[in-house]
């Protein structure tokens, strides 16, 4: 067996890093290189295209259009490839240059079953290979075989290969801080000095964005990110235990994984709750070396699907319910939880049973005074099957174009053309607004759908359908009804959908994703401790395997808070029931304290001087959470004058640094180095359901919370 004791010294480690950063910049010397060369032949075959072709082509279906298109195409695609291949260069260099940053974090020493000498492995975020020699000065964090350092401690250890299990002995591992290519220091990594490293990363500030973590993946975590066996991951975790960063690390495994299995950035959706938090996470796939995915709100897929200019968010939608007094509140929760419900899709569903039959208004069709398929003949070809209503209507206009092109062919009537295309179109016509209205408001649809549905939703809705903007409550079900109307191929290409925040969500969301993402498998992270405007438990996840049908699902918990102190968490576990556990990762600081002003003037003076306070003891991000945006305007326009202070509402592009005033909702998902709450009077949470807003406002803390309000504080507190 080897001298490991040599291979440990410092002498040895400088040695290798000094290696690895000269092999690197050797690599990045010859991508640059490369670049050039590449940039000066596509110049050189962008000058041959300009003059080689003709600058103008006419006549696309004469001959001699053919052939210039011909030539346009055989110097066109090798310039496509050529830009392609500079692109893939340019995301070379970006990688080297960071490779000489921080070549790896991670090192272990591996010895292979039936081998005797142990491999050195080091690990890091991209890999590094000497393509002539085949050494391996590096290994990505997502390879197989760096597992080992997130699921093992020394001794017996495997890992999982494309050939199989690979099994040995762990016997050593160690861990490193490199800094723009200087070693800062390195520790021999056994689980207490890991937990202490990992204790002293989470004391530091946090970042206006959110930040990889790929040093410090615990071993839970690791399962999920890896996890390729299963359609549907679903990860329940407390507040701060880490699941958006494990799903974006997961997207990025995916998209290394091999070239038959690896998913392009174009495959992976993310489907976001709102803006500010796309923008906050917006950095971690960059990071890690990948491009970013694209990443969208519900309300913005809806927007686009149904061609909606004015869609009410999820934001608003808030904003409006917790302003609202006890019976109006009520009156919006019974709506939308019922128009979002499967029994609601079940309704839907009998409805577009009947549109053919009663709801479309089918007239013969001619050209030219001649028949050409009468409306009977129409309606007999709809058929009750799997392909949706929309889509059968398209086939059967298309087959009645190609049946009168002869007769166009010959008398070129265009006017008799275009009439009977608009013709075809009032029959065919199936808008989802218009019928979704119907079900609302047409007498033999509230008689035979919706007898039982309650009076007060059914005119709200009708007066809901009158307005310019689509109201958040009705969106679910209109899209759901346009999609089992014309189907959709816009995500045909999606592989994989990350659902954040899915407590959010209803039977009727599920039932559309069903629908969107046909081809796709899922990631899903919730946390039911924190639903704002309605109960959850467990048995949303059942539901969500129930809806989706996914051959193989799998259920991840998540206990362990790494975001805040032990403090923070233990003041935060008294606003959820009895039964729901929160494990601290064991980090010391203060207690969380109250405060009482006597006025607002008061209080926004009492916060300012807090403020300033927590900014001189050097915290990069001070967030003051109320309860509503309204609120934090008040609280905003009083503190003005007394220090620098932004406001954060729905659709706010911030970089989340400083001192802000942000209402609850929009902070779910995000972390600040110290929190106060600054409206928590009796006034503002008194109801049961007012619980879960304190547990979400008091969970983004990371090392300070302060609890504020005007006379006396809400009785959960």
């Amino acid at each position: 067996m080897s001298d490991l004791s040599a291979n440990q010294s410092p002498f040895a480690e400088a040695e290798y890093l000094a290696a690895t950063l000269l092999f690197a910049e050797e690599e990045l010397n010859r991508a640059r290189t490369s670049g050039d060369e590449i940039k000066s032949a596509i110049v050189a075959a962008k000058k041959e295209l300009r003059e080689n072709t003709p600058h103008t082509i006419g006549n696309l279906w004469g001959s001699e259009a053919f052939e210039a298109l011909a030539a346009l195409n055989q110097y066109a695609n090798p310039i496509s490839d050529q830009i392609t291949t500079f692109e893939e260069n340019e995301n070379r260099i970006v990688r080297l240059q960071n490779v000489l940053k921080s070549p790896y974090f991670a090192r272990i020493d591996f010895i292979y079953e039936g081998e005797e000498e142990a491999e050195l492995i080091y690990i890091g975020r991209t890999s590094l290979q000497d393509q002539k020699s085949h050494q391996m000065y590096i290994y990505d964090w997502r390879s197989p075989v760096a597992s080992i350092f997130y699921r093992f401690v020394t001794g017996p250890a495997c890992y999982d290969a494309p050939a199989g299990r690979i099994e040995g002995l762990l016997s050593f591992k160690r861990q490193y801080e490199i800094r723009n290519g200087v070693m800062e220091y390195y520790f021999d990594a056994d689980v207490q000095i890991v937990d202490e490293f990992l204790r002293k990363l989470l004391s530091q500030n946090t970042s206006s964005r959110m930040k990889a973590i790929v040093e410090t993946i615990q071993k839970e975590q690791d399962v999920v990110i890896r996890d390729m066996e299963n359609d549907l991951m679903i990860v329940q975790g407390v507040a701060g235990s880490g699941k958006t960063s494990i799903a974006l690390h997961r997207a990025a495994y995916l998209m290394y994984q091999g070239l038959s299995q690896r998913l392009l950035s174009h495959n992976i959706l993310i489907v976001s709750p709102n803006l500010l938090f796309e923008q906050y996470i917006s950095r971690v796939l960059p990071d890690l070396g990948e491009e970013n995915v694209v990443s969208v709100v519900f309300e913005e897929i809806a927007a686009k699907m149904l061609r909606c200019k004015k869609v009410q968010a999820r934001d608003q939608y808030l904003e409006r319910l917790f302003g609202a007094d006890h019976t109006q509140r009520m009156a919006y929760q019974t709506a939308l939880s019922f128009k979002t419900s499967a029994l609601f899709a079940d309704i839907i569903d009998r409805f577009i049973k009947e549109v053919p039959k009663r709801f479309i208004q089918l007239s013969d069709i001619d050209y030219n005074g001649q028949s050409i398929m009468k409306k009977e003949q129409i309606r007999r070809k709809i058929k009750d099957s799997t392909i949706p209503l929309g889509i059968q209507l398209r086939q059967i206009e298309e087959h009645i174009m190609e049946t009168v092109k002869d007769f166009h062919r010959v008398d070129q009537n265009h006017n008799e053309l275009k009439r009977m295309k608009r013709k075809m179109q009032s029959s065919f016509s199936l808008l989802a607004k218009a019928l979704y209205r119907l079900l609302f408001t047409d007498k033999y649809c509230l008689k035979n759908f919706m007898a039982e549905v309650p009076r007060g939703i059914i005119n709200v809705t009708a007066e809901n359908l009158n307005r310019n903007m689509l109201a958040y409550d009705d969106i679910a079900a209109l899209l759901y009804l346009h999609l089992k109307l014309h189907g959709a191929d816009e995500y045909q290409n999606i592989r994989q959908v990350v659902i954040d925040e899915a407590q959010d969500y209803y039977p009727l969301h599920y039932k559309a994703f069903k629908l969107l993402f046909r081809k796709a498998k899922y990631t899903i992270l919730g946390d039911y401790n924190q639903t704002l405007e309605k109960e959850e438990d467990a048995s949303l996840y059942r539901q969500i395997v129930k809806v989706l049908e996914k051959p193989k699902s799998f259920l991840v918990t998540m206990d362990k808070s790494f975001r805040s102190t032990n403090e923070i968490i233990d003041f935060s576990a008294r606003f959820l029931s009895g039964e729901v556990e929160i494990k601290s990762f064991n980090r010391a600081g203060n207690e969380p304290q109250t405060h009482v002003a006597l006025d607002e003037p008061a209080l926004a003076s009492m916060l300012a001087t807090e403020a300033q306070r927590l900014l001189d003891m050097g915290y990069q991000s001070v967030g003051l959470i109320c309860k509503t945006a309204s609120n934090a305007k008040v609280l905003h326009h009083d503190m003005a004058s007394q220090m620098e202070v932004e406001l954060i509402k729905s659709g706010t592009d911030a970089e989340l640094t400083g001192v802000f005033v942000i209402p609850v909702y929009l902070a779910k998902g995000l972390e600040f180095d110290a929190v106060l709450i600054c409206d928590a009077s009796t006034e503002n949470y008194d109801r049961e359901e007012d619980k879960k807003m304190l547990y979400v406002a008091c969970t983004r803390a990371l090392h300070h919370l302060g609890v504020y309000g005007v006379g006396k504080l809400s009785r959960w507190i």
